[in-house]
């Protein structure tokens, strides 16, 4: 029996369809990589510089030259009912004005850690942990031989435990009601010198109390950017009712690409930091006590955000 070439022709093409639909019917189909775009991470730094040249001017004043910079990063972490936000804010400005040395206008060193455990749609079960501390030493200008800060003296150490409310991303309001503040001077002159609140010797000293914390960051129209960090301590066994205050707030205007102008004001209070105080404008420090502390920094210079 002859069998015809388009007969072998036909059931060579029938038995190729027949096993590439075998072979797909057996191979499972690719899995889809795992999203694991749990990060949010980004930044901001930025570099500000001023001069003043003066050279036989007749209104008078004095040449002046100062530069600071700072960097805010943060990384947030978020995947179903856990939640974990990281922020870092650095600053540091010098300036000189006339003949005198380079004095410090800015000296910040901030990190705090959070982790929350979704209790409901906007409160998170949370705990935080928050270090602030400075690069270098700090004086009593104009005379630049009593130092009355350095690096990590003073340091404060914050660790607590309460609830998050959290109704939107711009908003957040921590509460906490059992929280751990403390307090390090690393500086043998310092500490003997019972400077923050430490006994004369010691180099640390632990207070328990309640803490709030209240932040909020939004562009409240385009290329103007304000957030604000209010942050409330009182220490249950000592003094309650002398609550210590940590007020940031900050407002960015953005030129173009990478020229920003910056307004930003801190308020502070803390019942343990005594001030030098002149009661009677006479020049002369009659004595110490705690006092709110307040410092204003207008700033336009080179910006960058990632």
């Amino acid at each position: 029996m002859k069998i015809k070439t388009s007969h072998i022709l036909s059931f060579f093409v029938a038995s190729l369809l027949f096993v590439s639909t075998a072979s797909a019917q057996n191979t499972p189909a690719p899995t889809p990589a795992a999203d694991t775009s749990y990060w949010t991470k980004g930044g901001l730094v930025s570099f500000n510089f001023s001069q003043v040249a003066l050279s036989n001017w007749a209104g008078g004043g004095q040449s002046s030259v100062a530069l600071n910079g700072f960097l805010n990063v943060f990384a947030k972490y978020k995947k179903g009912i856990h939640s974990w936000d990281n922020t870092l804010d650095l600053g540091y400005g010098i300036f000189q004005q006339g003949d005198d040395a380079f004095r410090k206008s800015d000296d910040k060193i901030d990190f705090t850690s959070k982790y929350g455990r979704q209790a409901s749609k906007v409160w998170y079960y949370s705990a935080l942990v928050n270090f602030k501390s400075q690069f270098a030493p700090g004086y009593n200008y104009p005379d630049d031989s009593t130092k009355i800060s350095n690096l990590f003296a003073p340091a404060y150490v914050l660790a607590s435990i309460g609830m998050d409310y959290k109704p939107n991303s711009n908003f957040s309001l921590y509460l906490s009601p059992a929280t751990g503040k403390f307090t390090i001077v690393n500086d043998n002159d310092l500490s003997n010198a019972g400077a923050f609140g430490v006994d004369t010797g010691d180099v640390f000293r632990a207070e328990i109390g309640g803490y709030l914390k209240a932040q909020y960051n939004k562009d409240i129209m385009e290329n103007v950017n304000f957030q604000t960090k209010l942050e409330l301590f009182s220490n249950y066994t000592e003094n309650p009712q002398n609550i210590d205050v940590n007020w940031e707030t900050i407002l960015s205007m953005k030129v173009n690409k990478f020229i920003t102008a910056n307004v930003s004001a801190t308020l502070v209070y803390d019942d343990d930091i005594d001030i030098a105080i002149d009661s009677n404008d006479d020049g002369i420090v009659d004595k110490t006590g705690p006092r709110t502390q307040f410092k204003e920094v207008l700033s336009v210079g080179l910006s960058y955000k990632f």
